[in-house]
Order: C-alpha cells, then structure tokens, then sequence
C-alpha cells in the first residue's frame, strides 16, 4: 500500500458499481434541507426508480422523458461472460479510480460527468456515443474508434499522465473491452446514424452579459460549494473514496479536457447541476460559474511540449477557455501543483 495520501485507492477487484451515490445524494439532501430528497435517493439508490431525468412522464420543469432513449437498467444484465464483463465496465464506469486506479492519476469517475451510470441524457450519455462512432474528431483531427475516445477520457478528464502507470490504458487493453461491452449494453435499441434528443451536453446561447468568474464565484458560493467545498476540491467518504468530485486543483480535469472549456462546462451544469436540480440555474448562471471554475489552475495540458502560449496556439485556438489568459495576475495552464492532503470529508453535522 502507498503511503502516498493522494494515490487512489488499491484496485482488489471490481468495487460495487454504486458505490457512494446514495452518501452523495443524501450528503446533498441533509446540506440543503431537503429531508425528503433522503427518502427520495433511499428509494432511488435501490434501484426501484429513478430520479429526475430517469423517470417516465413530466418532471416539474417540463421534461418529458419519452422524448428520450431508454437505456436498459443494471437489473437487466443477463448472466454469463457477456455480464461479467458488462458489470465489470460499470465497477471501471461507476469507480474509475478504484476499478482502473493504474490509469487514473485524479480523483474522478466516468460517471462523474456522465450521469446516471451514462443513462442521462443532456449529459453525454453512453447509448448516444456508442451509435456515434467511430467518427471524425477535430481535437485530433482523426477518425477515432470508441476506444480511441475512451482513452481521451483516461488521457485529459482522469490526467493519466499523473497515473501510476504514466498515462492511458495500452490498446487493447481489458479496461477498454469492459467499458465498451458496458456502454454496448446501454445502447441495447438505440439507433444509429441517427441524431439521438439528449445525446452530448447542451448548447447555451451566450448570453448579452458574457461571462464573468467574478459573479460566478457567487454562483458556486450559493449552489455549489456545499457539494464541491469552497475551495473546489470536492468531497470524499469516510475510506477516502470521492463523492462529489474537485472540480480544480491536481484532482481534477486537466487543461486538455472538454470539461475545461467554458461552453462544455455551462451547458453540462445547466442541465444537471445542482445535483437533484435539473436546470434551476439560470443560463446567466450557468455561463457564469463555469467560468469561474474554469478560470482556475489545473493539471498542465498533456500536450504540451513547448510553452503555453505556444500548447495554445497549437491545441486551444477559438475555444472558450482561460488556458494560456492571464486572470487575476496569473498565467493559467502551467499545471496545478500537487497537494498531499486529500478532499476534506463532508460533515453532515456542521453542513461542512
């Protein structure tokens, strides 16, 4: 065992799936005083329905889940090597730094910005990417396989570079299989060649205001910090294990990720953030706070060779992101420093 406080986890099989979604979603209840939302997540958690985005017929914003693609549930996973393999994608999906800990240098999960296990929609889910590829990708200017994508994913949102091994998964390896027999599962039925409602995150139309870190860090103050804790870094079980991820800092996405650009972040916080809260934020909101925390250092941009100025050019050219700007006196994209301590833990106690 390392005695290094930031390593994740040892991998000594594939952790239970769901591990840790119900303490996060009760975490969030008891910090906003919803009690019932307790009930709600017990019930939820147990796999008898689904929240909000997973539920059928009309929530209270209007959304109509028969617009949507069904995934099949867990419950459905047959038997045999094809379920083995299935719930062994979940275990790596649902827990990527415990079931995939040699590829995975932060403390975040797949499921992390793909919610519901990959089923929501408007947050990128798993049965709209797999009918999309393979496909041509302008961020390295290919055609990419799914297993091109997933090792993007391990590469830029997990910062492989930081892993023990030194980057992403090797072709082919079994954490590629595993995955993509989990996300063919989900995409039982699903079309292809077809543009799928709910598939990728939304486009915000920005607004006449623009976008300001300065309002958005009062945006994260009121809506988000409860989860994250005012200084991002999220928060994490008793075992260490993440709950709710950081969403700066060494733990998080590094500068090459799609999480990393302003637009990506506002359109996936308005549809599913604050957790439980589809679309309470405003758009105004949304910009906003993605901004400020995407005006935050990270992990370095794993692509870059040369100087940041340079990696920008190179790499950022025409996105909405504060790599390679100058904000508040500081050059962003030179690599957040690591840290020894972990996320402080969540105090249901205090709400802290």
């Amino acid at each position: 065992m390392s005695d290094d406080p930031n390593s994740p986890p040892p991998a000594t099989g594939p952790d239970k799936p769901h591990k840790g979604s119900l303490a996060r979603d009760a975490i969030f209840a008891l910090a906003g005083g919803l009690a019932i939302f307790v009930i709600g997540t017990l019930v939820i958690d147990a796999g008898w329905i689904r929240d909000r985005k997973g539920s059928d017929g009309d929530d209270e914003t209007g959304f109509q889940q028969a617009a949507y693609f069904q995934p099949p549930m867990s419950s459905a996973i047959p038997d045999g090597p094809s379920g083995d393999a299935i719930r062994r994608g979940e275990a790596i999906f649902m827990n990527t730094p415990a079931n995939a800990s040699d590829f995975v240098g932060n403390t975040l999960s797949c499921a992390a910005c793909h919610l519901d296990g990959g089923r929501r929609p408007d947050s990128a889910p798993m049965w709209a990417a797999w009918v999309a590829y393979p496909k041509y990708r302008s961020k390295n200017k290919q055609i990419n396989t799914m297993e091109d994508r997933i090792k993007g994913c391990f590469t830029y949102s997990m910062n492989a570079q930081a892993s023990p091994h030194g980057g992403p998964p090797p072709a082919g390896d079994d954490v590629y299989k595993d995955l993509q027999t989990y996300m063919h599962f989900l995409a039982t039925g699903a079309p292809t060649g077809v543009d799928m409602p709910g598939s990728g995150y939304p486009d915000l139309e920005k607004t006449p205001l623009g976008y300001d870190p300065a309002r958005g860090a009062q945006v994260f103050a009121a809506n988000c910090a409860v989860c994250h804790s005012a200084d991002g870094q999220g928060r994490t079980d008793a075992n260490g294990r993440s709950v709710f991820p950081p969403l700066w800092g060494p733990r998080s996405y590094n500068w090459g990720a799609g999480m990393a650009r302003v637009n990506t972040a506002a359109g996936f916080i308005k549809a599913n953030m604050p957790l439980g809260q589809t679309n309470r934020l405003s758009d105004q909101q949304a910009w906003d706070v993605a901004a400020y925390i995407n005006s935050q250092e990270r992990p370095k941009d794993p692509r870059q060779t040369g100087s940041v100025a340079e990696t920008a050019a190179r790499n950022h050219a025409g996105e909405e992101t504060f790599y390679g700007r100058t904000y508040q006196g500081r050059l962003l994209g030179v690599g957040a420093q690591p840290v020894r301590a972990r996320a402080e833990p969540f105090n249901p106690a205090t709400g802290r």
